[in-house]
């Protein structure tokens, strides 16, 4: 029996996202209905909808239930910005589980990339996907080390990047940095359209959607069929359940859970109208401090740009409350490029999810047979979304893929941190 699961507000404020798209697909509750599938995922984001997708795809029979709307958490408050690179440095990495582990580890996010390239040109209309290099800077002399080890390790295990001198950074930017790594087949996309794309998609192709559908008790029988009972009496029966469900570690009986909440802050200005040349190739970019600033461009000419994360979960109320956050992000936009001054246009502030080694929580419970998590939690949620759909999927099938050891909830690292 699982608690009545509850609301979180995981996001304040403007988001711009939502504005790109006019009037999105609408799916009918499950209500009072009694249904069976081989998997039920609950939680309608990008890892749920991706997950749904996936097993649809290799014909699994299976439904998605959302409580509120398709992508109406998290996935809002997304930035779309794709890498292959993680918070934790793949040498960082390499000291906590081993430096086979951890190439594995980033070759899978690698691989995830292409999954989206694919993925994304399958959406009619588009979804402003678009292949990009990034710009990984040290922010300060003291970090220059463990960035040079970064490239040299990336490099020797074939990965496609370079490592720029200030002068290489200053005659590309009109702003320099004691040294960086550029990484290259990142990418960025918008990620509402993404969502309700593969949704559409998915949807063709068999998946079942359930939105307003709030599921309040997951029981197991003795045979391991899996019941979830919703609000409105309406039932669910199945033989794989896959929690798909964000920021919301309580409704997981947080033991299994090692991780910490946090709140980051965000904004996208109004269209520039000075010239992108400063801007070489319209490189994303991150740095080593953290908390971390990322930046990113728009097809429309806008920026967006992000960071300031505060050790506390609830994102902060009332645009007065951000002012000081926001004019933060902005003015260290306008230090990096002076040129860029178009106003703020969208701001906001959301809940951001870590876990306590660096790895998203992504396969089988612990203690249940038959039940599976998708648990994007860091910096590259939208990634880990991307490789937990196929790994849940090849669990499913039964079997037992190398990286599913890495990515555990019960994972040997967890203990060590």
């Amino acid at each position: 029996m699982i608690d009545r699961m509850s609301r979180k507000t995981l996001y304040t404020g403007s988001l711009y996202w939502p504005t790109t798209i006019g009037k999105v697909k609408s799916y009918p509750p499950l209500g009072s209905q009694h249904e069976q599938f081989e998997a039920v995922v609950i939680g309608g984001g990008m890892s749920g909808i991706l997950c749904g997708h996936t097993l649809a795809c290799s014909g699994i029979r299976t439904a998605v239930v959302e409580r509120g709307d398709i992508a109406g958490g998290s996935t809002s408050a997304n930035t779309g910005i794709i890498q292959f690179s993680n918070d934790m440095m793949m040498s960082e990495l390499a000291d906590q589980i081993g430096e086979s582990n951890a190439v594995m580890f980033y070759a899978a996010c690698k691989h995830a990339v292409e999954y989206l390239a694919l993925l994304s040109g399958k959406i009619p209309g588009g979804v402003d996907f678009k292949r990009r290099s990034s710009l990984y800077a040290a922010s300060s002399e003291q970090d220059l080390p463990k960035l040079r080890r970064e490239y040299e390790m990336l490099h020797r295990h074939g990965f496609d990047v370079e490592w720029w001198t200030p002068s290489m950074i200053r005659s590309k930017f009109p702003f320099t940095k004691p040294g960086a790594i550029i990484t290259h087949g990142d990418a960025e996309v918008n990620p509402y359209r993404f969502v309700h794309g593969i949704a559409e998609d998915a949807a063709a192709s068999g998946l079942t959607f359930y939105e307003h559908t709030d599921i309040t008790s997951h029981e197991t029988s003795g045979d391991g069929t899996h019941q979830l009972t919703s609000s409105e009496g309406g039932s669910l029966t199945c033989s794989n359940v896959i929690y798909a469900v964000g920021y919301e570690p309580e409704e997981l009986r947080g033991q299994l859970i090692k991780a910490r909440l946090n709140r980051s802050f965000a904004l996208v200005t109004e269209p520039q109208t000075a010239s992108f040349d400063v801007w070489h190739e319209r490189f994303m970019i991150w740095e080593t401090a953290r908390p971390y600033l990322y930046l990113r461009t728009m097809k429309d000419n806008r920026i967006v740009i992000g960071g300031l994360d505060e050790e506390t979960p609830a994102p902060l109320a009332g645009v007065h409350s951000r002012k000081d956050r926001i004019d933060e992000l902005y003015q260290r936009l306008t230090e990096m490029f002076p040129t860029m001054t178009a106003p703020v246009a969208y701001e906001w502030s959301a809940t951001f999810g870590e876990s306590r080694d660096g790895l998203p929580f992504i396969g089988r419970d612990p203690a249940r047979s038959g039940v599976y998590y998708s648990l994007g939690y860091g910096g590259n949620g939208t990634v880990y979304s991307l490789m937990a759909c196929r790994l849940i999927r090849d669990m499913i099938r039964g079997e037992t893929p190398p990286l599913a050891s890495i990515v555990a909830l019960d994972r040997p690292s967890l203990t060590t941190v």
